[in-house]
């Protein structure tokens, strides 16, 4: 088995595992092509800049004072195998796993959920938009199994919608939103879209990025469907 590749890392985190001091690691590859992705440098595959054996003997230094150890990306998921022997080993050190996924690879993240204790998974727009946003048809279609499959396994998770107003109006907000209600979905963090990279795209002003949070309305709305809704501003 080919070992796994790490691009990134973040040694001391407080927001990607919530609740838990934890580490990431952040994986080479990814199948879609987001328009505002943050990590383009992972977007294709390639030997990763650290040494797996190297992070693992740094999380080792780790126990006791971390609690766990996200993966995320790229997509985590995209090598496969790799990522879940990588995942059990760090897990067998006593970290709990969180795991960053886009839901591409359903029947990867229905093997890895043994070792997985979180999961955070990105619903990125409505069905119609999707494509639009990521470039790839049948991305939609994966994360909905992804997610159904998560629910049908009783795991601990988030499902995190980036509110990039090129994307994501606020109607098409509460539609996702009463898909996610009618699935039974109990937390939902609604993440401010960041531009990191518009050179070139059609540029977000702040009032733009910000309507979402600002429409009480809309999160009382909101609110009365998802018991639990993290607003990451």
């Amino acid at each position: 088995m080919r070992e796994i590749q790490i691009g990134g890392l973040v040694s001391f985190t407080t927001i990607d595992y919530p609740g838990k001091l934890a580490a990431v690691l952040f994986l080479v590859g990814c199948p879609l092509r987001c328009t505002y992705c943050s990590n383009p440098h992972l977007i294709t595959p390639h030997d990763g800049e650290y040494d797996p054996e190297k992070v693992f003997d740094w999380l080792k230094s780790r126990v006791g004072k971390l609690e766990g150890v996200v993966f995320s990306g790229g997509e985590a998921l995209m090598q496969g195998d790799a990522t879940i022997e990588y995942m059990q080993r760090v897990r067998d050190l006593g970290f709990a796993i969180g795991l960053h996924t886009n839901g591409f690879y359903p029947n990867v993240l229905s093997r890895a959920l043994d070792t997985v204790d979180w999961v955070g998974l990105d619903y990125k727009a409505t069905s119609r938009r999707y494509n639009e946003l990521v470039g790839n048809d049948i991305a939609y279609k994966l994360m909905s199994e992804s997610l159904d499959i998560l629910i049908a396994a009783n795991k601990s998770f988030e499902v995190r919608i980036t509110l990039d107003p090129r994307y994501i109006t606020k109607s098409d907000l509460i539609e996702i939103i009463n898909d996610l209600h009618a699935r039974g979905v109990k937390t939902v963090a609604l993440q401010k879209y960041i531009p990191h990279f518009e050179d070139g795209q059609t540029p977000t002003t702040p009032s733009e990025r910000e309507q979402f949070f600002n429409d009480s309305e809309l999160r009382e709305q909101i609110t009365k469907l998802i018991p639990t809704v993290i607003w990451r501003g």
